[in-house]
């Protein structure tokens, strides 16, 4: 027996596409979408197209893993720089796939599968070429959760169209991913994969944190279907200031005590679960999630601060809200274990002497 039953397949012969997309970039990308494709021959099948840039996007992903097996070395930046490349020409030669289809009157349901199947599979190289490339090798958890999230990302897209019969792109979508993803391997061609090293003492190694913290403020405002900002600007606000009160004391810690700073931090969950709610359509009203949010990461600030400060009182043998009254240095007389001071015993000394 098959994998497919005789019902699936004479109901396969029903099904229609459905699809609608708000994203930013495709609108901007279809003049060259539609360009490359009138370059393609008429006798070019569209299944072809697609697995030819699946191949390309496999290879130089395998790049990156041949020179980073476990992503913790630094990879050469002509690799990284080819992994872009063969990003990009796999997001182009899958934007054209179906529209030689519709071109060519060659449309069918093997294509829309054969699409989706090659976009889950080249999700996950995707996801390691990308790890390689910033070195995340180096905290293996932040690698897992990485690619498992855009794996599961993935389904849940199809899992949303399984229930309601239309594919759905947000404003923020596939594209503006993979591009997010180029620019992270050119940022590593520019400046090498070691300047994505969770832990940087570099003079632009500051500036990712606070990248982790603008970006998804600006994101969350503007995607928000509710007007989360504009409702709530005083809470928001106040929200993505305690975050980054929060990364400003790790960068002043991390220059008084002359180390590395973390790129990593538990505050930017907050932020985290504001976005992916709302790339699940809002599950969870924003409103009260911002609320949760905000309670969230004061507590986390608060708790960092007091950590702190209890440490370094502890180390420097001080207190924090009150000062410990010291003895004046030249009335100090060092008291011997017998309870005399040296001063006495050395008047003591000299009248023996004179005797």
């Amino acid at each position: 027996m098959g994998q497919l039953t005789h019902a699936q397949l004479r109901r396969l012969d029903e099904h229609k596409y459905s699809c609608t997309s708000s994203s930013l970039m495709d609108p901007m990308m279809q003049k060259w979408w539609c360009w490359l494709v009138d370059q393609c021959s008429r006798t070019l099948a569209p299944n072809l197209i697609t697995i030819t840039g699946l191949l390309i996007n496999i290879v130089t992903s395998l790049l990156l893993v041949y020179y980073s097996p476990d992503a913790k070395q630094e990879v050469p930046r002509w690799a990284c720089f080819l992994c872009a490349l063969g990003l990009f020409t796999y997001q182009s030669l899958d934007a054209i796939d179906g529209k030689q289809a519709r071109r060519t009157g060659t449309s069918s349901p093997l294509g829309e599968l054969f699409d989706h199947g090659c976009d889950s599979l080249s999700t996950v190289f995707v996801s390691i070429g990308v790890c390689c490339s910033v070195r995340l090798g180096t905290h293996p958890y932040w690698m897992f959760f990485q690619c498992m999230m855009a794996v599961t990302l993935f389904y849940c897209a199809h899992w949303q169209t399984y229930v309601s019969g239309t594919l759905r792109f947000g404003f923020i979508d596939v594209t503006e991913a993979q591009f997010g993803v180029m620019a992270i391997h050119i940022i590593s061609v520019i400046f090498g994969s070691s300047f994505w090293s969770l832990k940087g003492t570099s003079v632009l190694s500051p500036v990712v944190p606070l990248i982790f913290i603008l970006a998804p403020a600006i994101l969350i405002a503007w995607k928000s279907p509710d007007g989360l900002y504009l409702q709530n600007p005083t809470i928001y606000l106040l929200t993505f200031g305690c975050v980054s009160a929060r990364i400003t004391n790790r960068l002043v810690v991390a220059h008084m005590t002359k180390s590395e700073m973390a790129y990593s931090d538990a505050s930017l969950l907050g932020p985290g679960s504001l976005f992916l709610n709302q790339y699940f359509n809002c599950p969870i009203p924003e409103q009260i999630l911002l609320y949760i949010v905000c309670v969230y990461v004061i507590y986390d600030l608060i708790k960092y601060c007091r950590e702190v400060c209890l440490e370094i009182c502890n180390h420097l043998n001080i207190m924090l809200f009150t000062i410990v009254p010291k003895c004046p240095t030249g009335t100090k007389a060092s008291v011997e274990k017998n309870g005399s001071s040296s001063k006495y015993m050395t008047r003591s000394k000299s009248k023996v002497k004179n005797n």
